[in-house]
Parts: C-alpha cells; sequence; structure tokens
C-alpha cells in the first residue's frame, strides 16, 4: 500500500496539515468533515456537484504545480496539497462574492432570510467589503408565486442551481429552471405550468440566498427571535427529523434536519407546514360534556358544553367503572407518543383488563404478521444495487419522505424497482418492472412469477412481464426489500397478508419494510395497542413480565377495530374509547362508523380538535399536541426517537399519558408515572427489546435515533377466498392522496385548499367498451351506498378496476364500503 493511502484511505494536506479522505470523496466535503469549512453556495451533499458559483475555489496541486480549482468538482487523491486561506484562494473568493453582488439588492433589512443569509455571511467573511459597482441593478417584478406556498423574488437569486437540482433530481418534477440567456437569465416555472411539487418547500430551505421563500412563515420573524429544538416529524410513519422553531411561544416553522438513516434533511409539504394545524384557533382547549351527562345543561342533552376536568374525568372514570371489561374497547392511539401509548394499554389492558384495544382503523395489517415478518430498515431497502418490490400503497401519496430516498436509489444508486400495484404510482416511471394487479389476486400474481398459474383475466400485463418480474427476483445478488402496505381501502388485508406470505416462502431472504402510514402506530404496535399483544413486542403468553408491573392482563385475545364497531353497532360495547381516532373520516365504512358510534353505551373522545367523530362523543379531552409534549417515537423500520416539546398547549389541554394516569387514579389504581422518563423507565424493566434502550442513550443518538430489533414468531392465517367479480361489475380502487380533507390538513391553512378532487379514473379500453366519455358524471354503486363522480381516462390502472381518492370534497367514498368484504365490486351506472 502506498504511504499516502491509508487504511483505504487517501492521505491528503490542507492548510500543511495532513488529514485522511474517503476514496472519490469530494474535497469540499472531506475538509467539512475534517474541521477546514470551504464556503459554498451551489454545493449540497445530498445533489450532485455542478461547479456553478465558483465561491469554493482554493489553491489545489495535484502534482502537476498549484491551480485554482472548485473543491466542489474534485476528487480527493493521494498527496493532494490544499490551501484554503492562500492569497490567491482570497483573492478569488472575494471576486466571486463581487460578481455576485453586481446585481443582487442589498435589501437584507427587509428580506426574509436577513439573519440566516449564507450570501450575507460570507461576504461578510470573505467579500470585498465595498462595491465598485454604480450602475443600476437588473429589476424583475416581485415577487411571484410558483405554487401556492413557495414566493420567487428573481432579482435575489445567483443561480446556484441548487432549487433547480432539487425538483429534477431528487423530487423527480421539472417544474422549474433556469430561462432566458445572459444577464436576464432567471429560475422561474413554465408558463402556465406552475411548481405544483410536493416538495416545494426543501427548495426554500436549501436556497441560499432570499431568491424563494414560504409563505407559511414569509414576514412572521428573524431567525434571531427563534428559538429551536430538534424533534421528530408525527405526521406519518416515517418519522422525519425536524426542527421546530418558535417565537413567543408560538411554531413559525419545521426545517428538515438531515438524519442519515432517515429523511436526509428533506420533508414534504404536508410534513413541514401541519405545524399551522397545531397552532390552530379550533384546537379543544378545554373538555366537554353531552348535556345529559351532566344532568340536562341543555334543552335535549346533545350538545357538547364546556365542563371542568374533575368532573370530566369523574364521567369517564364512572362510566369506565360500570362497565365489565369486555364491554370496553379502545381505538387509536397512532398518534400518541411511545410513552403515552404504554401508559393507555397499561390503563386498559392492566387496569380495566379489556383487550379489545386496536391503534389500526381497520386501513391496515395484522401487527402480529408485521412484527413476525423480517424487517428492513429504509437504509436496507435502499442499498444501491439492491431490489425493492413495492407491494402496497404509492409512496409519492403517503410517505413522501420515504418516497425521495426510494427514489433516489433507484434513480442515482441502481437499485431495481418491481411493482405489484393496482395503479400507476410516483415510481412507476423508474421501475424496472411494473405489474398492474387486480384487487385480491397479488398473491396469485406472486405464485405466476415464481412458475404459478397466471390469474385468470388480463390486468394490463403480460404473462412474459410477471415471468421475467420473477426471474429477475430470483437471480438477484444483493438484498431484497419487500414494501409492504394495504394498496387500497376497498381491499382488505388479507389478501394482501397472502401475498406478503407468498413472497416470503419463495424469498426466504427478502426482508419487509412497512408502509403503514398513520403517524407513530409502529410504536403503539411495539407498545401493546393491538390485540393480543403486550407492550415489547410481546404476546398475551409473556403475562408474567408484567407481574410485578401491572394488575393484571387479559385472558384471550380480544376484537380488532372492525369487530369492536360492529360489536359497538349490535350494543355491545358499553364505553368505547377514543384516542385521536376520528372514525367517521378514516375508517373504510363509513356506515359502519356511524351505526358504532350511535351503538356504544359511552363515547369518550381524546382528540386535538373537534371533528365530526368527536361531535359524537358523550365525554371529550382536550389532548396536547406533537410540539406541546416530551416523548418518543418508533418509525416504521422500528427507530426511536425523541419528540421534544417546545411550546405550550392551548387551554387547559393535558398530554396523553397524564390523561390515562387521572383516569386510572379515579378507578383507585395508581400507574407510577408523574413523568415521560417515568413510563420509559417501566418499559425498559417489562420489554426485553427495550431492556438496554434508556433515554440518555435515545439522547445521545437523537438525530439518527436507535433501531429495536425482535419481533414474534410467524403465525400463518388462513388463505383469503375472493370471490369473482361479474362481468358488468368494476372491481374499486380507493387509496389516499397527499392532501385530502383530513383534520390536519383541514386546519392548516397552507394545506387546506390543495386537495385534488374526487374522480373516478378508468382504464381508456374500459371507458370506450362502456361508452362513458371523459369528463362524465356517472354513479357508481357499491355494497353500501352511491356516489355521482366525474370519470377521467387513466392508462395507469388496471384493467377491470376503477380508482376513487378518498377523503375528498363532495364524494363521501367510504359510505359504499363494506369493510367486511375481502374486496369491493361496484358498478357503473350512466345517468
Amino acid at each position: 500500500m502506498s504511504p499516502l493511502e491509508v487504511g483505504g484511505q487517501v492521505s491528503i494536506v490542507v492548510d500543511g496539515e495532513t488529514v485522511l479522505a474517503n476514496p472519490g470523496e469530494l474535497l469540499i466535503d472531506a475538509c467539512e468533515r475534517t474541521g477546514t469549512y470551504i464556503p459554498r453556495f451551489c454545493h449540497h451533499t445530498r445533489m450532485r456537484p455542478v461547479g456553478m458559483c465558483r465561491m469554493c475555489i482554493v489553491d489545489v496541486d495535484t502534482g502537476r504545480g498549484a491551480a485554482l480549482q472548485p473543491s466542489c468538482m474534485l476528487a480527493c487523491t493521494p498527496g493532494m496539497v490544499v490551501e484554503t486561506e492562500s492569497d490567491r484562494t482570497r483573492k478569488a473568493q472575494d471576486g466571486v462574492l463581487e460578481f455576485l453582488l453586481i446585481n443582487h439588492p442589498l435589501d437584507c433589512p427587509v428580506c426574509d432570510k436577513g439573519g440566516e443569509c449564507p450570501l450575507q455571511d460570507q461576504t461578510m467573511a470573505f467579500g470585498p467589503g465595498e462595491s465598485r459597482f454604480v450602475e443600476e441593478k437588473r429589476h424583475f417584478e416581485k415577487p411571484i408565486k410558483v405554487n401556492d406556498n413557495v414566493n420567487l423574488d428573481r432579482e435575489r437569486c445567483i443561480l446556484c442551481d441548487r432549487c433547480t437540482r432539487f425538483a429534477d433530481e431528487v423530487a423527480g418534477d421539472k417544474l422549474i429552471h433556469f430561462m432566458a440567456r445572459g444577464s436576464q437569465t432567471q429560475i422561474n416555472t413554465f408558463p402556465d405550468l406552475p411548481f405544483s411539487s410536493y416538495f416545494s418547500g426543501n427548495t426554500v430551505q436549501v436556497c441560499p440566498v432570499g431568491a424563494l421563500t414560504a409563505l407559511p412563515y414569509r414576514f412572521k420573524a428573524r431567525p434571531w427571535d427563534l428559538e429551536e429544538v430538534e424533534s421528530t416529524s408525527t405526521l406519518d410513519s416515517v418519522g422525519s427529523r425536524i426542527s421546530v422553531q418558535s417565537s413567543r411561544d408560538r411554531v413559525l416553522r419545521f426545517q428538515g434536519v438531515d438524519a442519515d438513516a432517515v429523511n436526509w434533511g428533506w420533508l414534504s409539504d404536508k410534513e413541514r407546514f401541519v405545524f399551522e394545524a397545531y397552532d390552530h384557533e379550533d384546537r379543544l382547549a378545554t373538555p366537554l360534556l353531552k348535556g345529559d351527562a351532566l344532568g340536562n345543561r341543555t334543552p335535549d342533552g346533545s350538545e357538547l358544553v364546556s365542563a371542568p376536568w374533575n368532573e370530566a374525568l369523574d364521567v369517564a372514570a364512572e362510566a369506565l367503572r360500570a362497565a365489565p371489561a369486555d364491554r370496553i374497547a379502545v381505538v387509536g392511539g397512532a398518534r400518541l407518543t411511545n410513552e403515552a401509548q404504554y401508559a393507555w394499554a397499561k390503563l386498559a389492558k392492566g387496569v380495566l383488563g379489556t383487550d379489545h384495544v386496536d391503534s389500526q382503523l381497520g386501513d391496515g395489517l395484522p401487527a402480529d404478521l408485521l412484527l413476525a415478518l423480517p424487517r428492513a430498515t429504509i437504509d436496507e431497502a435502499c442499498t444501491p444495487g439492491g431490489t425493492i418490490v413495492l407491494l402496497g400503497p404509492d409512496p409519492k401519496e403517503e410517505l413522501g419522505a420515504l418516497y425521495l430516498r426510494l427514489r433516489h436509489a433507484v434513480v442515482h444508486d441502481g437499485a431495481t424497482l418491481i411493482e405489484l400495484t393496482q395503479c400507476r404510482t410516483g415510481l412507476t416511471e423508474d421501475a424496472t418492472h411494473s405489474l398492474r394487479v387486480q384487487p385480491g389476486e397479488a398473491a396469485e400474481v406472486v405464485s405466476a412469477m415464481f412458475g404459478g398459474a397466471p390469474p385468470a383475466g388480463s390486468s394490463g400485463r403480460s404473462v412474459g412481464d410477471v415471468i421475467a418480474a420473477g426471474e429477475l427476483l430470483a437471480a438477484a445478488i444483493g438484498p431484497v426489500t419487500v414494501l409492504l402496505g394495504r394498496s387500497s381501502l376497498a381491499e382488505a388485508a388479507g389478501p394482501v397478508v397472502d401475498a406478503a406470505l407468498a413472497l416470503h416462502d419463495h424469498l426466504p431472504d427478502a426482508r419487509f419494510l412497512s408502509l403503514l402510514r398513520r403517524g407513530n402506530v409502529h410504536g403503539a404496535m411495539d407498545m401493546g395497542l393491538a390485540p393480543g399483544l403486550l407492550p415489547g413486542r410481546a404476546t398475551l403468553a409473556d403475562a408474567d413480565r408484567f407481574a410485578d408491573a401491572w394488575p393484571g392482563v387479559p385472558d384471550a385475545t380480544g376484537r380488532d377495530t372492525h369487530a369492536t364497531l360492529e360489536a359497538a353497532s349490535n350494543g355491545e360495547v358499553d364505553v368505547l374509547v377514543l384516542l385521536g381516532a376520528d372514525l367517521l373520516a378514516d375508517v373504510p365504512d363509513g356506515d359502519l362508523a356511524r351505526r358504532a358510534l350511535a351503538g356504544a353505551g359511552t363515547v369518550v373522545a381524546i382528540d386535538l380538535f373537534a371533528t365530526e367523530t368527536v361531535a359524537s362523543a358523550d365525554v371529550v379531552l382536550p389532548a396536547a399536541g406533537p410540539t406541546e409534549v416530551d416523548g418518543t417515537f418508533t418509525n416504521l423500520e422500528g427507530r426511536v426517537s425523541r419528540v421534544v416539546r417546545k411550546v405550550t398547549s392551548p387551554g387547559t389541554s393535558r398530554p396523553d399519558w397524564m390523561i390515562a394516569v387521572d383516569l386510572a387514579d379515579r378507578l383507585g389504581t395508581d400507574l407510577g408515572f408523574t413523568s415521560p422518563d417515568d413510563v420509559w423507565a417501566e418499559l425498559t424493566a417489562v420489554s426485553a427489546v427495550h431492556a438496554d434502550l434508556s433515554t440518555e442513550a435515545i439522547a445521545a443518538d437523537s438525530t439518527e435515533g436507535v433501531v429495536v430489533t425482535g419481533g414474534l414468531a410467524l403465525v400463518r392465517p388462513e388463505p383469503t377466498a375472493i370471490p369473482a367479480r361479474q362481468p358488468s361489475a368494476l372491481r374499486l380502487i380507493a387509496t389516499r392522496s397527499m392532501y385530502d380533507t383530513g383534520v390536519m390538513v383541514a386546519h392548516s391553512p397552507s394545506l387546506a385548499g390543495l386537495a385534488p378532487g374526487a374522480r373516478a379514473a378508468l382504464e381508456p379500453t374500459e371507458m370506450r367498451r362502456r361508452g362513458v366519455a371523459d369528463g362524465e358524471v356517472v354513479d357508481l354503486v357499491g355494497p353500501k351506498g352511491t356516489v355521482q363522480v366525474p370519470v377521467v381516462a387513466d392508462a395507469g390502472v388496471a384493467a377491470g378496476t376503477i380508482h376513487l381518492l378518498v377523503n375528498q370534497p363532495g364524494v363521501d367514498v367510504v359510505a359504499m364500503l363494506d369493510a367486511g368484504a375481502p374486496v369491493t365490486d361496484v358498478k357503473l351506472v350512466r345517468r
């Protein structure tokens, strides 16, 4: 080995000191990693280098004499000698800044970037100090809206290419680019085509000047007015790391934090701007009780009225005390922190004795299956050269930050993608094989991939494509990761489970990454908020571990959400506790949800907003939001990270764990918790998989988090029988969109108007066969109801199916679904 190469690294000299660089590492990154900062504007470690700004020019001798070279374009080589502070380097950087400031407006006092602007900072540190130019600067109309949430001031742009590279390379949305020539060169969107990307807020964060600004933060505060903490986004199950920034006890901004294992600093706009909902004036701030629960305070006893905490807790506790364990049910919990979930699991299963507990709202997968299949991390799924099988929903619509990681793996790192999906996804154009499957037939398609008989009929795929996909999987050299989730709310969990087990059988070394989307749902399963489970990925058979900490455990496995709602609709549930569960919006059977709320004896809702579901409750307890509590969060790969309190919760709202403690106290049991740390300490005592994970260990790795490993034994359910589709019927696909009428989006002004609206997508050949014109409004008749919706042609939908988005304004799709059926068929009736 050459003396200039040490342990696979290369030795270079930077400002007279020898440092080690990684093979192929860019000089600018090697210098920063070893303590020498080189100024830059265009360079970003998560995007390819382009050498646009030239600010990172340094004196470099690669053996042929010193020369000024851009360090962002230069890979480290053995023996390289670098001078970052030489006179020539300083003069070059001075000149670059002088040219950048020729047309840049000197309006720092009114610029929204003022105080956190790299151009400002580097002009002070490396610039000339004064300008020699007295000529008129160029002017553009300002600002212009490139979309609903991002403004562009072209005069401030320094043409660094960061925003355009992000849009193209990272998000795949080529909607903003350079235009014009010479001194009129500018970034802009194309005529009549706004920057309609789910990820546009990232361009604001990476912009090194005030050219791109976010409307939700614009002119709200100065950087020096902000206080910040590093926390976790609880909006979806990716668990993106974020910086929560506030001023005067109000959250004003979320910024992405570069967690190498999770989100790389990227956020979806939904994650970035949802903070508006947490600060909304409609937040529940005081307990509410139905009038008749307080002795007819209102004439008909049907209105919710404000009440003191003591009174509301007494009413809830009395209802729980009077009900037998088998007639108490708890639904929800994915909104909660791990600590709150554990407290509620202890209250429900240990104190009340009920196992009718489920954090999923009938739209997920069995918890015991997810905890038994071999689990992959995001990094493992995105391994360069690996193979990814998408058997689930569109990550771009449901898990935005994960989509960006997956896209990078496929487009830039040579990963191979195979889709087994019911309709086109955001990753389809980059997939090696994209197989369309009808609801209920995924297991048959998997079998056909590995030599079995193909399903009857065609869904727009050839037998050759199916066989080729199977051969590719069988020959895969790198890791194989299955992205597993429910593709459609109109398809039950059973067919997805069958397909997952078929893949597991044919690919025993494959690992699975859950695509369940709902907040901290994976933490809820780990904390025991699922039928038959106890905290720490344990079953009811492991009750001995809880003998010293819990009063008891249930004797038998309870009901999941669907079975609980069926029982409630039949009058078999005396107390239904809703932990942040909006049944009427999220359960894929609107009729069942309504009947359950009407049939339950006492409904206790713990929530952030007065939703339509909350309006049906008898007792409403206001909870603190994600920016108002301390605790931890478990993401879809089992990674535990911190949630940090930054602001005060509204009114008298309380953390969810505290509500559980207060209710237990009124039931005569001390849960033993006075803080989230107390809860975590007990968890580590009873959970084998969390035993070595102290709060100090989590805090020590606060940005990356800590992956919890271990699972359950795999138990195979009976295969699901799929009924044949009648020739005149269409098999329904019902999926979610990034933006909808959900409670968080509806209470975020920046997001509320972005829902795409209702439309039914039909394969073009099917449209012609039925004589339906594009845009024609038709009746779709389902098992439980009828909706009117316009039809559009979409070649990305499987033949024989029709695709609808749920939770869109004007069309209540879940009102016509039967969640008890494995698949849903509808009839299309022309009006």
